[in-house]
């Protein structure tokens, strides 16, 4: 890892912001990117009581803060203070990513395009044209659907338990978004599992491994632990898996590239992660 470079008083200062903000990742993966690029750059964490966000935001202009990334529960609430948000960021109703142009602060969605790149990069795929399924309509959910819709997916099904997020899931995608049925994951070219089942090693497969089959990618937004029951299924299946390291990784990345203008050095932020 490259040594960091010594803060002085000309260090740029990115943030991310959380409430709890301790378990956070994103200040060794993105000061590793800094150090690697030779950027006098530094991201801390700032601990900000949930309902505090847009008073937060505030304070990122007062303190000429360079940008910030931002987690649970803030991404909603710092819309408000914003000057302007990304069409993206906008559809799905949450920033994770501040950006300063000048004396302006633009709120982003990094999760879309973090997975997609994250996916090219584990399994080469290209939705273009793919029919896909999405399990879950939580927000990552929600800004998979929106990505893949961008990137140009003929067929998306959301399948969920409650029908009205399914129904609000499915909105992001247009024309090309379904409410979808279990039976839908055995004509997919990629399945998606964004549900928070396969956090515990005792959890049984999201998917009913009877649908999953070869030639498919399975892609579970689940990093820990790193082999999920789901994941283990799509193997057994004959079927591509990945799971969600490379979507966190990448996300970083894009916020990285936001804030630098900079390509982000994706394998000194992987050496960071391990």
């Amino acid at each position: 890892m490259a040594e960091a470079i010594a803060i002085t008083g000309r260090t740029q200062l990115v943030g991310v912001m959380g409430d709890p903000i301790g378990h956070s990742k994103s200040p060794t993966l993105l000061n590793a990117a800094f150090a690697a690029s030779g950027l006098d750059f530094r991201m801390v964490a700032l601990p900000v009581p949930e309902g505090r966000g847009a008073d937060a935001v505030a304070a990122l202009g007062v303190l000429g803060f360079h940008g910030c990334s931002v987690t649970m529960p803030h991404k909603n609430a710092v819309i408000a203070r914003l000057d302007s948000v990304s069409d993206s960021a906008k559809r799905l109703d949450a920033v994770n990513c501040i950006r300063r142009d000048g004396t302006t602060l633009i709120g982003e969605n990094t999760d879309g395009e973090g997975f997609i790149r994250g996916l090219a990069e584990d399994t080469g795929f290209d939705p273009a044209g793919a029919r896909c399924v999405v399990v879950g309509a939580g927000g990552a959910a929600r800004a998979v659907i929106l990505a893949l819709a961008n990137a140009g997916a003929t067929r998306i099904d959301v399948i969920n338990r409650t029908r009205s997020f399914a129904e609000a899931a499915v909105a992001l995608a247009g024309a090309t978004g379904h409410i979808g049925e279990p039976g839908d994951v055995a004509q997919a070219d990629l399945v998606v599992q964004a549900t928070s089942v396969g956090m515990s090693e005792t959890d049984p497969s999201a998917i009913d491994p009877t649908h999953l089959g070869e030639g498919q990618i399975v892609a579970d937004l689940i990093y820990h632990p790193s082999v999920t029951p789901t994941m283990r299924a799509g193997t057994q299946a004959g079927a591509t898996v990945s799971n969600g390291l490379s979507m966190l990784l990448h996300q970083a990345a894009v916020a990285f590239e936001h804030w630098t203008g900079v390509t982000a050095p994706i394998e000194a932020m992987r050496s960071a992660l391990s």
